[in-house]
């Protein structure tokens, strides 16, 4: 990259960290000159306005979002085996960002009745993200792997009030044991759907393996 681009890059990872901690309306230009050792005039040089500079922010975010989660999750086997790996994929980038925070929840929060620009590329993604899941919760019913009555609306429903509510317990309650919580909870979810007379051993495998992807380390947390 040229130097322009290395720079607006790095003042994009210093932006994410700060929108993820403090929210996207506690990113101000101040504050990120003053992190970036530069001055106002120099940032604003890279983004037209502040509203730029979110708007820029949310969509990183979303990139790093499909690197972690979605991307990674499409190379297991069509129907349950991925939505497995994309619930396993999703929970471990929940506790990657406890001590940070996700922009996607705290986003929904701070923009629920704000109309505006920054609005309308947070909805857009969320629902990306939830059309994804309901795409592979169809292709698993399609694969037998789960009963042909399920209602992929209610069942992706389900699991987004599952990370919900491990975000929840975990950042703001402290409680321990919440995401072994939340995974149980899927389990839970995944047996109440599943069709009985398909044979089980492939599902259950990828089960246990995405249990190990959601309960390891993570390498780096997001920027």
């Amino acid at each position: 990259m040229r130097k322009g681009e290395m720079t607006r890059a790095a003042i994009l990872d210093v932006a994410i960290t700060l929108a993820s901690r403090d929210g996207l309306e506690g990113l101000t230009i101040g504050l990120l000159a003053e992190k970036m050792n530069m001055s106002k005039s120099g940032v604003f040089a890279h983004f037209g306005s502040r509203e730029d500079l979110q708007i820029e922010v949310v969509k990183l975010y979303h990139r790093q979002f499909e690197q972690e989660v979605f991307y990674p999750s499409i190379k297991e086997a069509r129907g349950l085996p991925r939505l497995e790996c994309m619930f396993a994929r999703w929970i471990r980038q929940v506790t990657i960002e406890i001590a940070s925070g996700c922009i996607y929840i705290s986003g929904a929060v701070e923009y629920d009745d704000r109309p505006g620009e920054i609005r309308e590329q947070l909805v857009t993604m969320v629902q990306t993200w939830q059309q994804a899941l309901h795409r592979c919760a169809l292709q698993a019913i399609e694969a037998g792997h789960l009963r042909g009555d399920t209602d992929a609306d209610q069942l992706v429903y389900e699991m987004y009030g599952l990370i919900l509510g491990l975000h929840h317990d975990a950042r703001f309650l402290k409680k321990a044991g919440s995401v072994e919580r939340a995974q149980k909870g899927f389990d839970r979810l995944i047996d109440s759907y599943r069709d009985t007379q398909v044979d089980t051993q492939a599902t259950k495998k990828s089960s246990q393996t995405n249990q190990k992807i959601a309960a390891k380390p993570a390498a780096r947390s997001i920027q």
